[in-house]
């Protein structure tokens, strides 16, 4: 479970990422790389920027969702070190107070 939350937040993080970069704005250019100019006969008049904001805040949502879904496993499941899987050895018995050569 924690394996595919774990590949489905870096893939939301990935599409953010994208989404963000493809807006209007410092990103632009990256926009116009993927075809950004011919994006106004797909979306409207209005171009994308109605669109790639609601898309960035659904998927900004989810990534806030999942970051708290692996926080919250990560603190309730117990912690397994190497220092667990060690065998335990019992310590050689000390010897008395009037040492080995009475």
């Amino acid at each position: 479970m924690a394996g595919i939350l774990t590949i489905l937040h870096a893939v939301v993080c990935v599409l953010m990422i994208t989404i963000i970069l493809l807006q209007t704005g410092k990103g632009a250019s990256m926009g116009a790389a993927f075809g950004g100019g011919y994006s106004q006969t797909i979306f409207g008049s209005a171009g994308p920027v109605g669109f790639l904001n609601k898309l960035t805040t659904m998927v900004a949502v989810f990534f806030m969702l999942t970051s708290l879904v692996l926080a919250f496993m990560a603190s309730q499941s117990p912690t397994k070190t190497v220092v667990d899987e060690v065998p335990q050895q019992e310590a050689p018995a000390a010897p008395g107070p009037g040492g080995e050569g009475d």
